[in-house]
């Protein structure tokens, strides 16, 4: 099995705990992000008026997409991080940087490998988001789709291939940005224990993949909560003024939420956010390193 298949498979290992373990704290946040002002007094409202009017099997609503999606895309960003990752290796020995064997990278190199797996990340990321935030946010009692495929399979015939992708620009925007971040948290925290305690990679505690990964979560939900915000407004709008159309632009999504609403609303939903990441970026990258060490053994 070469490199490239291992973490893709180690990257599919992580993506399916985020999911599994963030879904929940997911749909409130979406609700709470794409509700108009006033709908919910806070975190703990929304959740219990998900329950009450929909069933606890609500908080794992469009489910499918991202299991199947945010594995892929997780796939994605392992893959595409740990390659580059290589890359810079490769040119750090060539040039006697890096420690030993190269691996120690520097802060722009991760940043830059960060960006790369979140800018290629994004391309599978945009739809499966944009289908998940469609099934999340439609009515329970009269849903307009059935299921994620009867989501794609609509919103194709209707928009074209491009209406799958809405919100793109901002997608690409907020997972260029924020895995720069996460990556370069992660990994500078891995870095400093190896380099503490002098030990390899495969020698950390499982715990502490769990806490660096927390810590790694914050760090990129610091960053990009009000793009995120936007993507979701974007992604739950009309295609059309025909069909409910509020914005024209990302641009104009910014200032009619600023105008309308005020910058509170690019913070509402934080609460689940806060909680649910250092779940969701524990389990990830707990997944992924674990994953690693078994097939890389």
């Amino acid at each position: 099995m070469s490199n490239a298949v291992k973490d893709l498979t180690a990257g599919t290992a992580g993506g399916i705990a985020q999911v599994l373990v963030g879904q929940p704290f997911d749909i409130v946040k979406v609700r709470m992000q794409t509700s108009a002002k006033g709908t919910y007094n806070g975190m703990l409202h929304c959740a219990g008026g998900i329950l009450k009017n929909e069933g606890p099997l609500a908080f794992y609503k469009g489910t499918l997409t991202p299991l199947l999606g945010i594995g892929v895309c997780v796939s994605i960003q392992f893959g595409v991080l740990e390659y580059t990752k290589r890359i810079f290796t490769a040119q750090n020995l060539a040039r006697g940087a890096g420690g030993a064997g190269g691996k120690m990278l520097s802060g722009g190199q991760l940043v830059i490998a960060g960006v790369a797996a979140g800018l290629a990340n994004g391309i599978v990321s945009g739809p499966v988001e944009h289908i998940r935030i469609r099934l999340q946010t439609q009515s329970n009692t009269n849903p307009v789709y059935k299921g994620p495929f009867d989501a794609m399979k609509k919103i194709v015939s209707q928009h074209g291939i491009a209406g799958l992708f809405k919100g793109q620009c901002v997608t690409f925007l907020r997972e260029a940005t924020g895995y720069g971040v996460y990556f370069l948290a992660y990994e500078k925290l891995i870095q400093r224990e190896m380099t503490q305690k002098g030990i390899r990679r495969d020698q950390i505690s499982p715990m502490n993949p769990i806490l660096y990964g927390a810590a790694a979560g914050y760090a990129l939900w610091a960053v990009i909560y009000p793009i995120d915000m936007i993507k979701s407004r974007m992604q739950t709008d009309g295609f059309t003024p025909s069909t409910g159309q509020k914005y024209a632009s990302a641009r104009d999504c910014v200032r009619k939420v600023w105008r309308t609403e005020g910058i509170g609303a690019f913070t509402r939903g934080l609460g689940p956010t806060i909680i649910r990441s250092p779940f969701a970026n524990g389990a990830t990258f707990l997944g992924f390193e674990m994953a690693s060490r078994l097939l890389y053994s």
